[in-house]
């Protein structure tokens, strides 16, 4: 029988083959342009899709700002695990120890990647989206909440039963700090307030000051949550050094598939709301009372919030990526996305027709984020384009961040326009953009790929007929 698969040795094999298609990896990168490292394996790098002009290509996924490939060191973590799964806190058996084991020793390596105070609380959720759901309803009464209009939905929505000041998108970072001062000046000083923003635009890709945002907040009373689901698989995310109260991200972002998420941060709140879902697992003593009632003693842990089966799974692949990029060492990572970064906007800025949508200017630091309009083009019709033609996976559309996609088009806030394709007629102007992303796993081809198709569909034209069908733009195959 294999070795047991805990933490520090599970994955010995599945390390040794991931280390060495790196090694392999590296020497070609390195051969190739001596001043970047090497793209980290991820799974996908090989597979061929069909174009319509026929033929079939090595696909190009420049989609990572959706959901980013799983890190093959990911895959062979889990891969490795998967033989000794059981059930997690609810076992006296070898397997459901060993899997107890490996969720609680997965939420310490989270909290150190995060660079948690002592005392943090590390919650393992479904997204990002669920994180500040769950955050939204541990608020304690009359909590007023503070969110830029720039916002990803996640971050935007979930503060229904909460009064909300939205505030407008700003121009500069200066002015995002100089705005939410002056906000929460006029606010009620005595009473619990947040501020929620996020760390990189998932439109934009732009980094925002979070560590300036966090001092006005508590120079003011206020706490403040960090979004980092753009930002932590680009930078290091350190909870001390940034002084956040809390930080959200999902591991889908993260070259972590599997539907994981992460809240982490302080416990009071956590501790002295209601359970986000009530069952088993967040209780901790449940009786019945000579009323025929129940009564209940939750959990004051982080498993107050985490009823049902974990996903166990999900979770021992956020921490398995956690630790491939620690090792992989940020700085090279930072390094090769500056590299990829300044050849897309290089290359688009050799294409009249094109508009790079940005907040804070040109020169604003950045994560591997970028979505730009084409004139005369509708963006759903290039998408498809990019995508029939050339093998190339970018996204179209508002990008779940509605208001902030409307304010860099300079189209009015009632305008239609949805997360998908709207319903113009290739050829037409749209009320959407388009978007590249990559990061980690990101070969020097894709990106050279993608700004030679850009050239030549706007010189060129596409070789295809397209057709709008279910609100999306597809290649015309009658």
């Amino acid at each position: 029988m294999s070795a047991r698969p805990d933490v520090a040795t599970a994955t010995t094999v599945a390390e040794t083959v991931a280390e060495t298609v790196a090694a392999v990896e590296t020497v070609t990168a390195e051969s190739a342009d001596p001043c970047c490292a090497a793209p980290l394996p991820v799974l996908g790098r090989d597979v061929t899709v069909p174009l319509v002009t026929g033929g079939e290509v090595t696909y190009a996924a420049l989609d990572y700002a959706a959901s980013a490939p799983a890190l093959q060191r990911v895959w062979d973590d889990v891969a490795a695990y998967a033989p000794y799964y059981g059930s997690v806190h609810r076992g006296a058996g070898y397997l459901s120890q060993l899997s107890t084991d490996l969720f609680e020793n997965s939420r310490v390596t989270v909290a150190e990647f995060l660079d948690c105070r002592p005392g943090d609380q590390v919650v393992f959720t479904r997204s990002t989206t669920d994180s500040l759901n769950l955050l939204a309803a541990t608020l304690p009464a009359g909590c007023e909440v503070f969110v830029f209009e720039t916002e990803h939905h996640a971050s935007l929505l979930p503060w229904r039963d909460a009064r909300v000041t939205y505030l407008n998108a700003p121009r500069t970072p200066e002015q995002a700090v100089a705005t939410l001062e002056r906000a929460l000046a006029d606010r009620d000083p005595y009473g619990p307030a947040l501020v929620c923003v996020t760390g990189a635009s998932n439109v934009t890709g732009e980094l925002w000051p979070v560590k300036e945002l966090a001092a006005a907040a508590h120079a003011h009373g206020a706490r403040i949550v960090l979004d980092a689901a753009q930002l932590a698989p680009h930078h290091p995310v350190s909870v001390q050094e940034l002084d956040v109260d809390w930080i959200a991200f999902s591991g889908h972002k993260l070259y972590a598939p599997f539907g994981s998420g992460v809240l982490a941060g302080r416990a009071d709140w956590l501790q002295d709301s209601e359970p986000y879902l009530a069952g088993g697992g967040a209780s901790r003593k449940v009786a019945r009372r000579a009323d025929g009632g129940v009564d209940v003693e939750w959990h004051t842990t982080a498993a107050r919030h985490e009823a049902g089966s974990p996903n166990v799974i999900g979770v021992y692949a956020i921490a398995s990526a956690c630790k491939a990029l620690t090792e992989a060492g940020f700085d090279s990572l930072v390094e090769r996305e500056r590299h990829l970064i300044a050849r897309v906007r290089e290359g688009l800025a050799e294409v009249p027709e094109v508009r790079v949508l940005s907040l804070f200017g040109d020169d604003a630091p950045r994560v591997g984020v970028i979505s730009f309009v084409v004139e005369g083009w509708n963006s759903s019709h290039f998408a498809a384009a990019l995508s029939a033609e050339y093998g190339i996976g970018v996204r179209d559309g508002l990008f779940c961040a509605h208001p902030l996609v409307r304010t860099l088009l300079g189209s009015d806030p009632q305008d239609p326009g949805e997360c998908g394709a709207p319903e113009a007629a290739p050829g037409e102007r749209s009320l959407n953009a388009i978007r590249v992303s990559f990061g980690a796993g990101t070969p020097d081809e894709h990106v050279e790929r993608f700004v030679g198709a850009v050239k030549e569909l706007v010189r060129d034209g596409a070789q295809w007929k397209y057709r709008t069908e279910d609100g999306r733009c597809v290649p015309d195959r009658g």
